[in-house]
């Protein structure tokens, strides 16, 4: 489990192909690897992989052809090619639950279509795949490339978020505009909330009349 507060931005420095999936290489300066063993979970760009080797600025992690069917910012780079990724530690039971629960598992890939300065902080527009659209709430919680953020407002399959200087700053959502895709994960609350409507109507349904 993750948080949402991204504790460095990292660069993935090096891929190789392994059959369909890819092993990538990431320079993780200022994420703090004292405490990281392999086998661990580090969330990049909001997918959770697994550290399979570790020294104290890099860490690799194999990525599987499904995770890079599903996601984004994890493909293959064009030789020369370094991308920068936002990086989280997996949450410890006696961490401070700064942004929200999040899993690493991305449920779509949404595309930005407005990003634009409003004084000292940015607004931000996605469009999000029209099958998790009814996960995402005014002043709910929402996953945007591994970043925590507040849903403002939510029309049909567009919500807004508000960026502030801190996180621009901090993260790689600086580097986005319009056309970008994004990893979105929602907020899992909402799916049990769904799934256990669907489970009492299912039950409802199969009570002899």
């Amino acid at each position: 489990m993750f948080t949402g507060i991204i504790q460095t931005v990292g660069l993935i420095e090096h891929t190789t192909p392994v059959g369909e999936d890819v092993k990538l290489l990431i320079s993780c300066k200022g994420l703090g690897m004292e405490d990281v063993i392999i086998g661990d979970s580090i969330a990049v760009n909001g997918v959770c992989l697994t550290a399979t080797h570790l020294t104290s600025t890099h860490f690799e992690a194999h990525v599987s052809q499904e995770t890079l069917s599903v996601t984004v910012g994890l493909e293959a780079a064009d030789p020369g090619h370094i991308k920068a990724v936002n990086l989280e530690k997996a949450l410890r039971l006696n961490d401070r639950l700064g942004g929200h629960l999040v899993s690493g598992h991305v449920d779509g890939v949404g595309q930005v279509i407005r990003f634009e300065a409003l004084g000292d902080c940015w607004r931000l527009d996605v469009r999000a795949p029209h099958a998790i659209s009814k996960f995402i709430a005014v002043k709910g919680s929402i996953c945007v490339d591994g970043v925590s953020l507040t849903v403002n407002t939510i029309e049909k399959d567009i919500f807004s978020v508000n960026l502030i200087p801190h996180t621009i700053e901090n993260t790689t959502l600086q580097f986005l505009g319009v056309g970008s895709r994004v990893n979105l994960e929602v907020d899992q609350i909402a799916r049990y909330v769904e799934r256990m409507s669907e489970w009492m109507t299912e039950t409802d349904t199969d009570e002899p009349a």
